[in-house]
This record gives C-alpha cells, structure tokens and sequence, in this order.
C-alpha cells in the first residue's frame, strides 16, 4: 500500500527540451563566392581602355605644340583660343545647343502627344502603326539624305538651321515615341478617371495627374533627342553649306585636312563638344535611368 502511494506521489519526468532549429543550407551561386579580384580586375581593365582614350584627348589638347610628353606640362590653352576663334568653334557650339534644345523640345512634345494616343485610345491601325515605328528604326539615317534634301530645296529651307531641327525631329520620333507611350501605360487609368470625376477634362487631367508622373520618361526621351542631335554629322553636313550655319561635327571634320591633321586644335574641339554632355548627363544619370528602365517595360 505504501509503495502504491509513494509511486503515485513521485513526480513526473520533465519533457525533454526541443531541439534547437537546424539551419537551412541555401545553395549560393558560384559568383557569390567568387574572389573580389575576379570582379575588380575585369572592371579595372575595362576602366583602363575607357579612360586611356579620353586621356590621350586632354593630353593633345594641353600640351605645347610638338611636344611628345606623356604629361601635360607645361599646361597651355592655346589650343582651345585658336578653335574657339580662329576655327569658329564659338559659332559652330551657339549652333549646336540651338539645334539641340529646339530637337529636345519639339521630339519631346510630338512624343508625349503620340505616344499618350498610343497608351490610351484604340483604333484599327494602332498595330500596323507601331509596326511601322519599330520598322523605321532599321532604316538608316543615310537614306533619309536624298528625299530629305528634295524636300527642304522645294521647302527652301536649304542652308537652315530649321531643316536640320526638324530632320532629327523626325528621325527621333518612332524610339521616343514608343518609349513615352509604354511609361504611360504604367500611369494607372484610374487617376484619370477620378480626376474626370471631379469635374476636369481630359487635358486638364492628363497635365495634373499624369504629366507630373512622366518626368523621368520625358528626362530620358529628351536627353537622347538632345545627345543624338548634338553629335550627328550627316544632316548637318548636307543641309548647311554656309559656314555660320555649321554645327560641332561639321567644324571638327574641317580640322582634318587632305594633308595633314592639326592634332591639337581637334583634340580640343573635341573636349568643347564632349564637355557639355559629360555635365548633362552628370546632372541627369538618376533621371534618365529610371525613365528608360520604366519606359522599357510594359504596363
């Protein structure tokens, strides 16, 4: 009897503590694992020859005439003065930012009208249409030259600035209009509707809700209207003969002569021409990263 109750009044045994949680093993990628050098040396070396050029382009434009040193000492900037004055390159950069800004404006507002058409309204050749923009786009700029010409000689606008405005106007538009068109349609229909609703037309909807949205897509289509403008040398050349009338590209072929190349005077051209979109783009990078990446995916 005594055993029975010391039996019952012993204590149960403590349940045995759960075991710690194993840790799960992810698999890692074998990049993940790599060395740092196997990534810095690739990107250093790549840095190396895309630095090298731009190096060799400031050292011929601040060192003295005929010297063969690989540092620009003693530094001179009598290689810009001649271009910029005795080269016309002061007329030749108020052309290039004329033509850019007004190629930036014009290519910006046609875009966002079409391609605002193209993200919101349906009609029957809306696929045969942006068939034939993303057509034009393997058409080189080259054969544009002659019915280009034809025009603006019947147009007389030969020897304009304005030809060449809107020549890159036109040459710009499928891309940019495309690109303006997709970051549209990730602008919900919605907003809109509800501007609609609180008694604003469609105009006055799109330019307080949906336009304040677009500014890295217009950032994006605007800048590469701009950059593409400011380097081309085809239309520049065939439809200005006036030389006050020439562009950047234009004035930088006139310093390659038939005999012999003043490497300085064009190593310096070539700074003023780079320098303005290095401080674009500088200024932009966030911006238009954002509108291409936006504009390139489909809403």
């Amino acid at each position: 009897m005594s055993t029975k109750v010391a039996a019952k009044a012993a204590p149960a045994p403590a349940p045995a503590a759960p075991e710690p949680p194993r840790p799960v093993r992810t698999s890692r990628r074998a990049w993940d694992e790599a060395p740092r050098w196997q990534i810095y040396l690739p990107l250093g070396i790549y840095l190396v020859f895309t630095l090298i050029p731009f190096y060799w382009i400031l050292l011929f434009s601040l060192r003295p005439a005929g010297s063969t040193s690989l540092v620009p000492w003693p530094m001179t900037f009598d290689h810009f003065e001649k271009v910029w004055t005795e080269r016309s390159f002061g007329v030749y950069f108020q052309n290039s930012v004329l033509v850019g800004i007004a190629t930036l404006v014009m290519t910006t507002l046609v875009a966002l009208a079409g391609g605002y058409a193209l993200a919101r309204f349906n009609f029957r050749i809306k696929q045969l249409f942006m068939l034939a923009l993303l057509c034009s786009q393997f058409v080189p700029g080259a054969l544009l030259l002659v019915p280009l010409f034809e025009i603006f000689a019947e147009l007389q606008m030969i020897n304009s600035l304005g030809s060449v405005i809107i020549a890159e106007t036109v040459f710009q538009l499928p891309l940019s209009m495309i690109l303006i068109s997709n970051f549209i349609k990730n602008v919900p229909y919605s907003l809109e509707e509800a501007a609609w609703v609180d008694g604003c037309n469609r105009f006055k909807a799109f330019r307080i809700v949906v336009l304040p949205l677009l500014r890295p897509g217009l950032i994006a289509v605007g800048s590469f209207a701009f950059v593409h403008s400011w380097n081309h040398f085809l239309f520049a050349l065939m439809f200005l003969n006036n030389q006050q009338k020439q562009t950047i590209p234009v004035g930088l072929n006139t310093l390659m002569g038939a005999d012999s190349v003043d490497l300085g005077a064009l190593a310096a051209g070539g700074i003023i021409a780079a320098v303005p979109v290095v401080i674009v783009f500088a200024f932009i990078q966030k911006w238009l990263i954002t509108g291409f990446s936006a504009g390139a995916v489909k809403g």
